[in-house]
């Protein structure tokens, strides 16, 4: 196989920080499976062997098959999830394609992505275009629960591709409670939550999908509304209202260099990995002396500075600099000019405001960077949105 980057188009999915390094398997005459080669600590030297297979392959159910009577409802039911911003990951050295983990930040925002599934007597009809991933959390579900009938499934997204705002997990929820609501609402939030996790995954170019890196904070942010913490294995640690009365703005700094492609995970898994192992307990440290009162009190601009030291350390670092220290350069200049939080999300090179400030008064102060705002929104606090086939709505 030969490797590329996804810039091109969307493949097998690589993740640095919770989601978003992609590069593109592209299938030719060679048989052999892309392997890479990860250097954490100095003992750990790790090669994977990402392995594409047909949706329904290869599912992890997690022990809870078999304990389940699926109950159809008539009608459709519409999810509605929204979007994530993802600020770190905790430690890389504890994730990978087959493991979910590495623990993480983040918190949700009022963009939305959403499914409308209805059971049907047999099949599996998805509209959406990127319909391998779909069909296999389905395929998931439905060995968990035993279920033998049928699905038709219709899925929007954001349509704000690559930027950081977690699409793929969003999309994924969707359909999870889509499909358990339509079979009464068998399983629990929680174990939606794990089982897309564990069974995370990305679609290749052929219709096969492979195994993704998680950290569970996008699925949990999505689902619980606010900002989450959580720790190895996708335990939500914490989970609090964030910005409530606060903006929130998107920008997208012009860069040169693409989240993207073999040279781009070697950099971000070796160098990223290696910096973790020297920060981790540093960072760490700071999400539960600092970070956590900053949010039990509403204090936003504490929350900032946290968040700012956070972006010189371990994996987070590694990302930023990625781009060239022109990223680093933009937020100073936010932050100098009084805005209270300013961070790159997921692997950049978005970079998530949140302030009291209103739209013009962003909009004039980045200006002069050559800056603009691609999305301006708010925290959503709520968390994913059922809609019942009766015109039952549940938070």
């Amino acid at each position: 196989m030969r490797l590329e980057g996804c810039s091109v188009a969307y493949g097998l999915a690589l993740t640095a920080s919770g989601k978003s390094i992609y590069f593109r398997l592209l299938l030719v005459k060679e048989t052999n499976m892309a392997k890479m080669k990860i250097r954490g600590g100095d003992l750990d030297l790790v090669e994977y062997e990402f392995s594409p297979f047909f949706p329904g392959e290869h599912i992890n159910t997690l022990g809870l098959e078999s304990r389940y009577l699926p109950k159809p409802i008539s009608g459709t039911v519409k999810v509605t999830v929204p979007g994530r911003i993802h600020l770190t990951v905790l430690d890389m050295n504890r994730f990978a394609p087959n493991r979910p983990g590495g623990g993480g930040l983040g918190f949700a925002i009022q963009i939305y992505c959403g499914a409308e599934v209805e059971c049907i007597p047999s099949g599996l009809e998805i509209e959406y275009s990127r319909e391998p991933m779909v069909r296999h959390f389905v395929e998931v579900l439905r060995r968990v629960l035993g279920y033998q009938g049928g699905f038709r499934i219709r899925v929007w997204d954001h349509q704000k591709k690559h930027v950081g705002l977690g699409s793929t997990g969003s999309v994924l929820l969707a359909v999870g409670h889509g499909v358990n609501a339509s079979l009464g609402s068998p399983l629990s939030s929680e174990q939606i939550r794990l089982l897309l996790g564990n069974n995370y995954v990305e679609e290749t170019e052929d219709g096969r999908v492979a195994l993704g890196f998680e950290t569970g904070v996008g699925p949990a942010a999505a689902t619980y509304g606010g900002m989450v913490i959580t720790g190895d294995e996708l335990a939500l640690a914490y989970r609090h209202t964030f910005a409530e009365k606060q903006n929130v703005f998107v920008i997208i700094p012009p860069t040169a260099v693409s989240s993207a492609g073999r040279s781009e995970f070697d950099l971000l898994m070796n160098r990223a990995r290696n910096l973790d192992y020297q920060d981790r307990e540093m960072k760490a440290y700071f999400l539960l002396m600092d970070l956590i009162p900053a949010l039990e009190r509403g204090d936003l601009r504490k929350i900032g500075d946290v968040i700012w030291e956070i972006e010189f350390r371990g994996s987070k670092r590694a990302e930023v600099e990625h781009h060239s220290f022109e990223i680093y350069r933009y937020m100073s200049q936010l932050r100098g000019s009084g805005i209270e939080f300013a961070g790159m999300s997921s692997v950049g090179p978005s970079i998530a405001v949140v302030t009291d400030r209103s739209e013009g008064e962003i909009a004039k102060l980045i200006e002069p960077l050559g800056l603009k705002i691609a999305i301006a929104t708010r925290v959503d606090n709520r968390g994913l949105r059922i809609e019942l086939g009766d015109g039952q709505v549940r938070a």
